[in-house]
């Protein structure tokens, strides 16, 4: 079975922290850069960071300094250490492979809520 599994979103405080896994299960995520997106109701999809096979990282300018993105390769698995939440950073978050905008309208989610 191919599907992909994304977990770690909750609810937290500002200024608290939550980590984000993507699990691929039946594929590899191979050689194509992974990227983290994410939505507010009504907004667009937003890019949020990217990691490429061999480690290179670009972020958003809005998480720059607060948000990590790692990989495993051997689990299959891309992480997004989120640190210094803001109410800001409320969305739906979406991990995609290759990066695409469009994975907010079908991809697999989870819901981070930061309040004040």
């Amino acid at each position: 079975e191919v599907r992909t599994v994304v977990s770690g979103g909750g609810s937290v405080q500002a200024g608290g922290s939550l980590r984000l896994s993507c699990e691929a299960f039946g594929y590899t995520f191979g050689e194509a850069d992974r990227a983290w997106y994410r939505q507010v109701p009504g907004e667009e999809c937003e890019f949020v960071s990217k990691i490429t096979d061999d480690g290179l990282t670009a972020y958003a300018d809005s998480v720059k300094g607060r948000f990590t993105m790692s990989q495993d390769n051997a689990k299959n698995t891309v992480y997004l250490q989120m640190n210094n939440l803001k109410p800001e950073d409320t969305a739906v978050y979406y991990c995609a492979a290759p990066p695409s905008g469009y994975i907010c309208l079908w991809g697999q989610k989870t819901q981070v809520t930061v309040s004040p």
